[in-house]
Parts: structure tokens; sequence; C-alpha cells
């Protein structure tokens, strides 16, 4: 038993490395080969070119963006920013404190007196004209226009009030008289049309169509019959005839053209 299994496990590990002589070792070969030409490419090939470009592109180019870019434009800020501060924000400022000080200590206190001293006299006038107003306009309005109209109102309510209830009876009066005029006189017009209106405009339209219309269509088809064609004849046979005999002899004899 333990030769068997000996045997066994031999023939297990054959195949093994047969497989892995067969299957591992190429992709293992492959693998070095590609670290080797990787090694190989970055050690002659990009590492040269990366040292190349920083030492001689991107070195003097940032050389040159510092001094010839940065470096003036660093300057030129810094002149522009003295210079705003130094010839407009300190001047600015300057006459800003000046002019607070100036109305604080100057203009208002004077503007303020004034102020006052004005809105006590318009204080003053408008009391004084109130007084006036009220003394020479209102207290006479009042008892010369507003009491006496006042006492007219109260006097003749009564009496506005009973001619306004006799207007509305007069017109409730004058309402039901003109209703019923109005509906005496339609049934009055309807009476009138469907009595004598109306049986005489059946009548004249039947002896329009019955009597007026065949008469005119024979009277048409009479003269269409007689007098068109003998028209036409006494044209043709006489009138034309003659014109042309009469044109020939006033030619002939040189009285036409």
């Amino acid at each position: 038993m333990i030769e068997a299994g000996d045997g066994r496990s031999s023939a297990v590990g054959l195949v093994a490395r047969g497989i892995a002589l067969v299957v591992v070792l190429p992709v293992r070969l492959a693998w070095e080969l590609l670290a080797a030409t990787g090694r190989g490419l970055y050690r002659w090939i990009l590492a040269p070119t990366a040292r190349f470009v920083v030492r001689w592109l991107l070195r003097p180019l940032g050389w040159l963006l510092r001094h010839l870019i940065w470096i003036p434009l660093l300057w030129l800020t810094r002149a522009v920013l003295w210079s705003w501060r130094t010839l407009v924000w300190l001047p600015l400022t300057w006459l800003a404190d000046g002019l607070v000080r100036l109305w604080h200590r100057a203009l208002r206190p004077p503007m303020r007196w004034c102020g006052q001293g004005l809105g006590w006299l318009l204080r003053w006038c408008g009391r004084g004209l109130a007084w006036l107003a009220r003394t020479l306009v209102l207290v006479p309005l009042y008892f010369l226009v507003w009491v006496p109209l006042a006492w007219l109102v109260r006097v003749l309510t009564p009496a506005a009030r009973r001619l306004g209830g006799w207007l509305v009876a007069l017109a409730a009066q004058l309402a039901g008289a003109l209703r019923w005029a109005w509906r005496v006189t339609g049934r009055f017009l309807w009476w009138c049309w469907v009595r004598t209106l109306r049986p005489v405009w059946r009548a004249a339209r039947w002896v329009w169509r019955h009597t007026v219309l065949p008469v005119g269509r024979g009277m048409r088809a009479a003269w269409r019959a007689t007098v068109v064609p003998a028209g036409r004849w006494l044209r043709r046979s006489v009138l034309d005839p003659a014109r042309q005999a009469t044109r020939e002899v006033l030619a002939t004899l040189g009285l036409r053209r």
C-alpha cells in the first residue's frame, strides 16, 4: 500500500512539473523579457529624454517666465497698488474726512439753527393762517351757508318726501297706462293684419300670380313672335337696302366722301 501511494505521488509530481515547464516557464520568461525591456527603455530613453527636457527646456522656460513675466508683473502690480493708495485712496480719504469735519463743525450747526428757525416761523405762520381761515372763512360759511342750508333741508324734507311719493304714484299710473295702451295697440294691429292686410296681401299675390304674370308672359311671347320678326325683316329688307342706296347716291354725287 505504501509503494502504491508513493507511485501515485511521483506520477502527480511529474505531471505538475511538466505543466510548470510548459505553461509557467514561458509566461515567466515573457514577464522577465518585458521587465528588462521596460528597464532598458526607462534607463536609456525615457530618463535621458526627461532630464534633457527638464534641463534644457523647462528650466530655461521657467527662468524666462519668472524674469520676463512674473517679476515685471509683480512689480507692476505693486506699483499700481502703491499709486492707487498714494495718489487716489489717501487723497480721497483725507478729502472725505475733511468734508465730514467741515459738515459737523462748520455747516451743520448753522443749518440746524436755520432749520429750527424756519420750522418755528412756518409753524407760527401756519397757526396764523389757520386762525384767519377759521375766523374769516369757515365761521362765516358755517353761519351763512351751512346753517340756512341745514334748516332748509329740514323744512323741505317732508314736502320732498310727499312730492316724491306723488311722483312715484304718477309714474306707476303712467307706466300702467302705457302698458295697457301698448297691449291694446298690439292687439289692434294684429287684428288689422289678420283681418284686413293679410287677406288683401294674399288676394293681391294670387291676382299677380294668376293674372298679371300670365298676361305679361303672353304679351312677351306675342311680342317676340310678331313684332321682333317683323322688325328684323323690315330692317333687313327695307331699311338696310334704302340706307345703302342712299349712301351710293350721295357718294356718286360727291356729297359724301
